[in-house]
C-alpha cells in the first residue's frame, strides 16, 4: 500500500470521503493535488496532510471542456499523476414528480460528465505515468433502488458501467478504472439527509446497514487500496463498501 512519490488527484477533496482520502493517501506517501471550488476548505484539507510537496488547486468541474487543459497544466508543473479519484459528487433527494430537467443535468454533469472528462484528462501525454489508476466514488444507490434518488441513482449507476468499458480501453495503456461503492457514510451529504428525511425513514434507512453507518476513513482504505499495486491485477470492477447494505 505505499504511495511513496506517486502523484493523486483528488476532487471533492474540501470534504468529506475526499478530505479523508487525501489525509490517508498522505499518510501512505503519496503527493496530493486537491481540487474543489473553495480554497479555504481545501487549505484546511491540506494542513491536515503528512509530508511535503502537496498542492491546491481550486476548479469548478461544471467547465467541462477546461478539464483537460486544466489537469494538463498542473502535471507540466508537478510531473505526471499516478491515480485520479473522482470524488466531488452531488447528491439529489427528489421525487420523480418534483425532479426538474435543470437538476438532472446538474447531477449527471457532475457525477457522470466530469469523470469522463477527467478520465480523458488524464490519459492525455504526460498527465499520467507508465501505469496509473483512476478510482470514481459511486454509491450504494447505484446498484440497489429507493424512493426519491433517482437521479442520483442513475449517475452513480453509469460510473459503475463508465469503469467497466473504460477499464477495456484504457487497459493498453496500463490503466486501471474501479468504482467504490459507500453505502450511508457520516458525512456532510448524511447530515443533509437529516434535514430532509423524517426520523423514521432515516431510522430504517440506518437499520438496513447491518454493520452500521459507515466513516469516510472506511472508505478511504478501499479507495486507497485500488490505487495501490494491491489493486494491480483489479480493473472494472465496483467495490462495494456498505456495511451489507446490498446483501439484503
Amino acid at each position: 500500500m505505499d504511495l511513496r512519490g506517486r502523484g493523486v488527484l483528488v476532487t471533492g477533496a474540501s470534504s468529506g470521503i475526499g478530505r479523508e482520502t487525501a489525509i490517508l493517501l498522505s499518510e501512505l506517501r503519496a503527493r496530493l493535488v486537491l481540487a474543489g471550488r473553495n480554497v479555504e476548505r481545501l487549505e484546511a484539507t491540506r494542513q491536515q496532510l503528512q509530508g511535503e510537496g502537496h498542492r491546491v488547486e481550486p476548479f469548478d468541474l461544471n467547465a467541462l471542456a477546461e478539464i483537460p487543459v486544466w489537469l494538463k497544466k498542473i502535471t507540466a508543473e508537478t510531473g505526471p499523476l499516478h491515480g485520479l479519484v473522482h470524488s466531488a459528487g452531488i447528491q439529489s433527494s427528489l421525487p420523480l414528480r418534483a425532479l426538474s430537467l435543470t437538476k438532472l443535468e446538474e447531477v449527471l454533469r457532475i457525477n457522470v460528465s466530469a469523470a469522463v472528462m477527467l478520465a480523458k484528462a488524464f490519459c492525455q501525454k504526460g498527465c499520467c505515468g507508465q501505469e496509473g489508476s483512476i478510482v470514481f466514488v459511486s454509491s450504494s444507490a447505484g446498484l440497489a433502488g429507493r424512493p426519491g434518488i433517482a437521479a442520483y441513482s442513475a449517475s452513480k449507476g453509469a460510473l459503475n458501467a463508465l469503469a467497466r468499458s473504460l477499464a477495456i480501453e484504457l487497459a493498453r495503456n496500463r490503466i486501471r478504472v474501479n468504482c467504490v461503492a459507500p453505502g450511508l457514510v457520516q458525512t456532510e451529504m448524511l447530515e443533509q439527509l437529516r434535514e430532509l428525511l423524517p426520523p423514521e425513514q432515516l431510522a430504517h434507512l440506518e437499520a438496513q446497514h447491518p454493520l452500521g453507518v459507515g466513516t469516510p476513513r472506511d472508505v478511504a482504505h478501499a479507495i486507497a487500496f485500488l490505487l495501490a499495486d494491491t489493486a494491480r491485477w483489479i480493473t472494472g470492477t465496483t467495490l462495494v463498501v456498505d456495511g451489507g447494505y446490498t446483501a439484503h
